[in-house]
């Protein structure tokens, strides 16, 4: 497991809270998606900023308890839903969301065929807002229904944020 700097995940939710892709901080009020989960950083700090509610796709079983080990020390149960299962073969989602992060393994190449897998199962709302965490170095080729708005380099990682069209296949 590989986490997120804090320095990174810091300047994400600066971005996040400044109007920079939305007259208001992107996460209030969000339905969140936080794929390949790991501690589930990224979720439970967009519910910590005001987000209504947080999925969580992991498929790691120790890390899963590690997982809900987190949401419950932040009294988040009713707000977060854990789904024990691949973000590239994710489940239909109940709910499009309007925010999601992903974050997986670097140099596996995972980030493209997820994208796809969440958009083909509904998870993201038209118009959602995608934020993908790579290797800086590692190149980022979205797939069609997306498009990339700005990236921003953090040491070893680089921040890819993405909208999903609204015409997107898949995706709405």
């Amino acid at each position: 497991m590989r986490p997120t700097s804090d320095r990174a995940r810091e300047a994400l939710f600066d971005i996040l809270a400044h109007g920079r892709f939305a007259d208001r901080p992107v996460f209030e009020d969000a339905r969140v998606l936080d794929a390949f989960a790991g501690t589930g950083a990224f979720g439970l700090e967009a519910l910590s900023r005001g987000a209504a509610q947080a999925s969580f796709i992991e498929k790691d079983k120790g890390v899963l308890a590690i997982l809900r080990g987190n949401i419950a020390a932040l009294g988040e149960e009713r707000n977060a839903a854990v789904l024990a299962g691949d973000a590239l073969h994710p489940p239909p989602a109940a709910v499009p969301v309007t925010l999601a992060f992903l974050d997986p393994p670097y140099g596996e190449e995972l980030a493209a065929p997820a994208l796809a897998a969440l958009a083909t199962a509904r998870w993201l709302a038209s118009d959602a807002l995608v934020v993908v965490e790579v290797a800086a170095r590692q190149t980022l080729v979205p797939p069609p229904g997306f498009i990339v708005l700005e990236e921003r380099r953090y040491g070893a990682a680089r921040l890819v944020f993405l909208r999903a069209a609204a015409s997107g296949r898949g995706v709405g």
